[in-house]
């Protein structure tokens, strides 16, 4: 596991470590390792996480169903509260939007690998097609209609 202690970073120059992460990623379908250059440095009560990502996915595809390869390509900015949130906090902290502060408890390491696979898992997009010129298969074509069952939809007219 790819765990880094709190008390490294603040013990680092400048409260900052810089991490490299090179690895294959558990329940993720990837070509090649997930790469991560990270920065993690501390802001008193928080620990903020900065960096890029990149991968290379087996995805299949939504339309035609067939396997492809997805490059990802991301930035990661994620801020952990060394402290429980319900505390009152030393000093203020702006949170730009989409950004979230996950709370550790009191924990003192930082999990990265879980943090680049949920960074991973949500930089999937939504609708994984294989290609511009994908049309997918097409439901009822001719030689799906030779089948019994689907004799019924030879016949359906609709009215407008």
């Amino acid at each position: 596991m790819s765990v880094i202690s709190i008390e490294d970073i603040e013990n680092s120059t400048n409260k900052t470590v810089n991490y490299k992460f090179e690895e294959k990623i558990d329940g993720i379908d990837s070509v090649g390792p997930v790469c991560a250059d990270l920065e993690l440095k501390s802001l008193g009560d928080f620990i903020e996480v900065k960096g890029h990502v990149e991968c290379i996915l087996k995805l299949e595809c939504d339309l035609c169903l067939k396997e492809f390869e997805y490059k990802l390509d991301f930035d990661v900015d994620e801020m952990y509260a060394k402290y429980a949130l319900q505390e009152e906090y030393s000093q203020e902290t702006e949170i730009k939007e989409g950004q979230f502060i996950t709370d550790l408890n009191g924990e003192d390491k930082i999990d990265i690998y879980d943090l680049l696979y949920q960074s991973v898992i949500l930089n999937i997009p939504n609708k994984k097609v294989c290609g511009i010129n994908c049309n997918g298969n097409k439901f009822l074509k001719e030689e799906d209609l030779s089948d019994p069952r689907m004799e019924i939809f030879k016949n359906i007219q609709i009215d407008k």
